[in-house]
């Protein structure tokens, strides 16, 4: 989700603004390629969830959409040496910036795609912004908003999106993944958000989760799920694999660790892929 690029403030000084630079999944950006030689050729798309935002050891090549080396995307290509690696993924993508930026490297030669899209149409670094900093009604309030939005509006993003890619890639197997839970409920956490704001969050989270497996069976992709593999390792548990806020790099904000992608993501895509 697009977080705007801006530096942390002294407690109290224009949180709002700090907040909302928190909670980029997003960008749009330029492919990275790097031929091998055995599998199928892989492109990596969608948000900052995919490009690695929050997994450090970014590709300095790739500057504001933040490709980590550390990604899952990166991890299963190191792994499985595919014909062809192209790497567009980018913090800050909705899908119209999926379509405009990051489908150059498709063609009827590539046998495999992975996407994360649809948290930053649906308005997450809003959402969590305005939920960190008012009430428990507020917060609510907003995401009712987004809840809305996902039901209505999102499902025909998706499959425009969707149907894209399967026109530059027809020959491809196409894993769409989905978001993790972001708080365990009853959980470590001495502050923060309320547990009526984190179990308002989740269910959001679960219903984006729902509303994008349902189009990627509509459209013949296969879905990959990561709620499984996060289970244990939510914002408030003894291990967590998310960052929650985090006031040495704020960009990183509600991202995965470098371990969640490496065991909560790359596992998911593996069995889909």
């Amino acid at each position: 989700m697009k977080l705007p690029r801006i530096m942390p403030r002294l407690a109290g000084i224009a949180s709002s603004l700090i907040l909302g630079s928190v909670l980029a999944l997003s960008g749009a950006g330029a492919a990275h390629a790097s031929e091998s030689a055995a599998g199928p050729a892989y492109v990596a798309l969608g948000d900052s969830y995919s490009s690695g935002v929050g997994a450090g050891s970014y590709d300095s090549g790739s500057g504001d959409c933040k490709r980590s080396t550390k990604a899952f995307p990166a991890l299963w290509a190191a792994a499985n040496a595919p014909s062809s690696f192209s790497f567009t993924a980018c913090s800050g993508a909705k899908t119209g910036d999926v379509l405009a930026n990051q489908l150059g490297p498709l063609n009827t030669g590539t046998g495999l795609v992975s996407l994360s899209i649809g948290g930053n149409d649906a308005g997450f670094a809003d959402v969590m912004t305005t939920c960190v900093l008012s009430s428990d009604s507020g917060c609510l309030d907003r995401i009712n908003q987004a809840r809305s939005y996902v039901t209505n509006t999102l499902p025909g993003k998706l499959n425009s999106t969707y149907d894209t890619i399967r026109s530059k890639a027809p020959n491809a197997r196409v894993v769409v993944l989905g978001y993790p839970r972001f708080y365990k409920l009853g959980g470590g956490c001495a502050a923060g958000l309320s547990e009526t704001k984190r179990a308002a969050i989740n269910d959001a989270s679960a219903l984006l989760n729902s509303v994008i497996a349902k189009q990627v069976a509509d459209n013949g992709f296969a879905y990959a799920d990561v709620t499984g593999t996060f289970s244990g390792h939510e914002i408030c548990s003894s291990s967590p694999w998310l960052h929650s806020v985090n006031w040495l790099n704020i960009g990183e904000s509600y991202h995965p660790t470098a371990s969640g992608q490496s065991g909560g993501y790359l596992p998911a895509f593996r069995s889909a892929a």
